[in-house]
């Protein structure tokens, strides 16, 4: 070996070649909530609970989604609605709680894959928040519910 070699000069001069090399790449960093990466179109996002064109619930409370979910982020409790509430669900059984763990959910797709009414989506606009509390996690229906569209009409 010469004595460059002993002293290492090739790696280091190889090493900082390499530093050179990503200083002057284009940065992967990004301004967040101003800008946003593009994403795949094959991307799931947050869930959604929808409604049905009169502005009932979906969700029947069949359980499906939670026996479709590999992760078992899903728990819901049916109940019966009564009467006068035929206007908030389309179904004589509805879910009383519904709940999504997002610290558990893998954003597979399969619980809106086995869902028979249409009711659970993963949106592709929406990412979940960065949250400080575990509880923040645990998404119950006043999260998912998509709101009602109100008709202004003039």
């Amino acid at each position: 070996m010469t004595f460059a070699e002993k002293a290492y000069l090739p790696a280091i001069a190889q090493g900082l070649g390499i530093t050179l090399k990503h200083f002057f790449k284009k940065k992967a960093t990004i301004q967040y909530p101003e800008q946003t990466r593009e994403r795949s179109e094959h991307w799931r996002g947050l869930h959604v609970l929808k409604r049905d064109e009169k502005g009932a619930e979906r969700c029947t409370a069949c359980g499906l989604c939670a026996v479709a979910c590999p992760a078992e982020a899903i728990t819901m409790t049916a109940g019966e609605r009564k009467a006068g509430e035929e206007h908030l669900y389309r179904e004589e059984k509805y879910a009383v709680t519904y709940e999504v763990n997002m610290l558990r959910c893998i954003f597979c797709g399969l619980c809106e894959e086995a869902c028979p009414k249409a009711a659970i989506f993963l949106q592709d606009d929406k990412i979940a928040p960065a949250r400080f509390e575990r509880d923040e996690f645990i998404y119950g229906k006043d999260r998912l519910v998509e709101p009602l569209k109100t008709t202004e009409t003039k």
